[in-house]
């Protein structure tokens, strides 16, 4: 095995030798061929293994899920791989399951996420040069945006089919509970715990009452199946370049408001792109979501897409709160700080937003004394 391949324990190494002994015959799986693939924010990690071309993989490679039980459950995984497995979207298959261990054996959709192909493409575009100008740095960006359009097309019609997949029921809900216990977690890590910023007792009822705004628009979207991580670090590209795109990392998925997936898509945690590309395809998104009728329960975005678009915004904001809390705990509770290189793409996001929209004042107020930038009295009402 790699080096990579540490074990916490001598415990959990033998009980993982002793399921792949088992595996390995019955899927002609090469065990010395055995390394790292992908860890995640969690306590998951995902290995790569290779089998005999002449055996049941016929030289493929498969994955591994390595999901400690006591800190990751693997059953929403496998239920939501069915659902979706069902409707024929395209997940990894399920081949084997050690339930009390958390070891999983999964199909290989491929070695390359849409977030790799995207800087593969980047630089090859630019290489190392650092832009001269302005113009060569716009440049640069349209060259990677014709390039990229086509697969974020091919990324809504799949998430136009996940979200028609599921009826409710299936899922856990995305309820105001749950909205409201993410929202907690940016003034208890990001504003308390990294930036060391207490809150006075106005403040506190001021980001409450934001809050509260926040997630009575958010429930006024119509429901459906969300994914919760729906970009491109999760989207695995086909390997020939030809095939559906590969769905990864769906096991949080809950049954919620339309607008969580394509904000999260364009609004991504790792790659940030110019606010016409987004509203390109967030109106293409629209566009597709409406003619199947996804949006019947809101005629007013049926008909307006600046509507829905202000509503994709406000959903948009909900999600940069919780992940600048989640990639604080990240480097400060579970000692990942690469998580935290990227809490001040979210603080922009949060800024962005919450300048469009005279209700969000307060927030952006707060959110300024916070980072100790100027204040800003220019307000938009999200109409386009």
């Amino acid at each position: 095995m790699a080096d990579a391949m540490i074990w916490p324990d001598a415990a959990r190494e033998q009980a993982f030798s002793g399921w792949l002994a088992v595996q390995a015959p019955a899927f002609g799986l090469v065990v010395p061929s055995l390394r790292l693939a992908a860890s995640d924010a969690g306590f998951r990690r995902y290995l790569r293994i290779d089998s005999q071309a002449n055996g049941v993989g016929a030289g493929r490679s498969f994955i591994i899920m390595d999901a400690p039980p006591q800190h990751e459950d693997c059953r929403p995984f496998v239920h939501v791989q069915q659902l979706l497995a069902q409707a024929r979207l395209h997940v990894p298959v399920v081949h084997a399951w050690d339930e009390a261990h958390g070891f999983m054996l999964l199909q290989d959709l491929g070695q390359q996420t849409l977030l790799q192909w995207l800087l593969a493409q980047q630089q090859q575009i630019q290489g190392d040069a650092q832009p001269q100008s302005l113009y060569q740095a716009q440049a640069w960006q349209a060259a990677l945006v014709q390039r990229a359009q086509p697969w974020f097309l091919h990324a809504v019609d799949t998430l136009v089919a996940l979200q028609q997949a599921v009826p409710a029921g299936q899922v856990p809900p995305y309820d105001a509970a749950v909205l409201q216990r993410e929202l907690a977690l940016f003034p208890q890590w990001y504003v308390q715990a990294h930036r060391q910023y207490t809150l006075s007792e106005a403040q506190q009822h001021s980001l409450q009452q934001v809050f509260d705004r926040i997630v009575a628009e958010n429930l006024d979207a119509p429901q459906v199946l969300v994914h919760r991580d729906f970009m491109p670090r999760n989207l695995m590209m086909p390997p020939d370049g030809q095939g559906p795109l590969g769905l990864l990392d769906f096991q949080d998925a809950l049954h919620g408001p339309i607008t969580y997936d394509i904000a999260s898509l364009m609004r991504d945690a790792f790659w940030s792109w110019e606010e016409d590309f987004v509203l390109d395809v967030t109106v293409r998104y629209w566009e597709r979501a409406r003619k199947v009728g996804l949006l019947a329960g809101k005629p007013e975005w049926e008909s307006d897409f600046g509507q829905f678009y202000r509503a994709v915004d406000w959903m948009a904001l909900q999600r940069h709160l919780k992940v600048a809390g989640i990639f604080a705990r990240l480097g400060l509770r579970d000692h990942k700080p690469r998580y935290l290189a990227d809490t001040p793409r979210f603080i922009g996001y949060i800024r962005a937003t919450a300048s469009r929209y005279r209700e969000l004042a307060p927030l952006l107020r707060l959110v300024d004394e916070i980072e100790q930038t100027p204040v800003t009295e220019a307000f938009s009402f999200g109409r386009l």
